[in-house]
């Protein structure tokens, strides 16, 4: 298990973490979320001993993190960290030998992930010859080779094609299957509904909400309503109660309302003002709960 436990880190007078604390078990998938500046990065390069924390720990299995285990960690930055001019193959084969694998080990692997990733036939190209994308496959690839126990992603579906997105969530959810305790940042709200289980959100450097993705969902003091009506359905929004956010497109109302509100008169009134094409009445999605979370 990696536990980080009250961490602080501030650069000048920027304070990039101020007590973020949360855990991730092996076999679980983390999603760990924020807006730009909260402090993930920091808190990833942290983990990974890249610049020191100025109080707080991080343990792996109840233990300090130590060159052994970083070993055994995988880490994919957002800024690609790979050697532009390098084959794709050559580089994969190498981080898998600096992780402490054999050459025929490091090299089966490496053609292993380039093929699972659709660049078998690019194996011999330099990595400064790729897209965009196909580099982030790559990254991804560095991450893996080495068939590590946790896995720390910081914006692995940025810049990928829905085919590509589409065979990294099936990756990762091989990997958490597998035993692995895997962590990954993403501002694609949807994506990580779809794919974790647990969820962090931090703000401001610190952890303002976490737990299970439905636990939360179900616990949470607003629902999602959804409705589609004959005509204008704003005329309909002085009749309801606990309005907390809305959006029209023509005839759809989208709004954010508290959990305690009554509904059923609001229907019956939607139902009396005209024909009640569509109605939905849920959950808040987890976009929801990270708007509340980090307003």
């Amino acid at each position: 298990m990696l536990s980080v436990q009250d961490l602080h880190k501030s650069f000048g007078d920027i304070h990039a973490l101020d007590g973020c604390s949360f855990e991730l078990a092996r076999g679980h998938m983390l999603g760990f979320l924020g807006p730009n500046g909260a402090g993930k990065t920091t808190a990833m390069r942290i983990v990974f001993r890249l610049i020191n924390p100025d109080s707080g720990t991080v343990t792996w299995d109840g233990e300090p993190v130590d060159p052994d285990d970083l070993l055994r960690f995988g880490y994919m930055p957002e800024q690609r960290g790979l050697y532009p001019k390098m084959r794709a193959g050559d580089q994969l084969a190498y981080l898998g030998r600096l992780h402490g694998m054999s050459k025929s080990e490091a090299r089966e692997a490496a053609e292993m992930w380039l093929d699972r990733f659709g660049l078998g036939e690019r194996i011999g190209d330099p990595v400064e010859s790729l897209s965009h994308g196909n580099q982030q496959r790559v990254q991804l690839a560095a991450a893996l080779v080495h068939d590590p126990d946790l896995l720390v992603l910081d914006e692995p579906f940025s810049g990928l094609d829905p085919i590509a997105v589409e065979t990294m969530s099936d990756v990762l959810r091989e990997q958490a299957a597998a035993g692995k305790a895997v962590m990954f940042s993403s501002h694609q709200l949807d994506l990580v509904e779809d794919l974790c289980e647990d969820v962090a959100i931090i703000n401001a450097g610190q952890i303002v909400v976490s737990g299970k993705v439905e636990e939360l969902k179900d616990a949470a003091p607003i629902r999602h309503l959804e409705l589609e009506v004959e005509g204008d359905p704003t005329v309909l929004l002085d009749s309801l109660d606990g309005v907390h956010s809305t959006m029209t497109n023509g005839s759809r109302l989208t709004a954010i309302i508290d959990a305690e509100t009554d509904v059923r008169g609001f229907i019956a009134r939607a139902q009396d003002a005209g024909k009640l094409r569509h109605f939905a009445y849920t959950t808040p999605s987890l976009s929801d709960l990270f708007r509340q979370a980090v307003r």
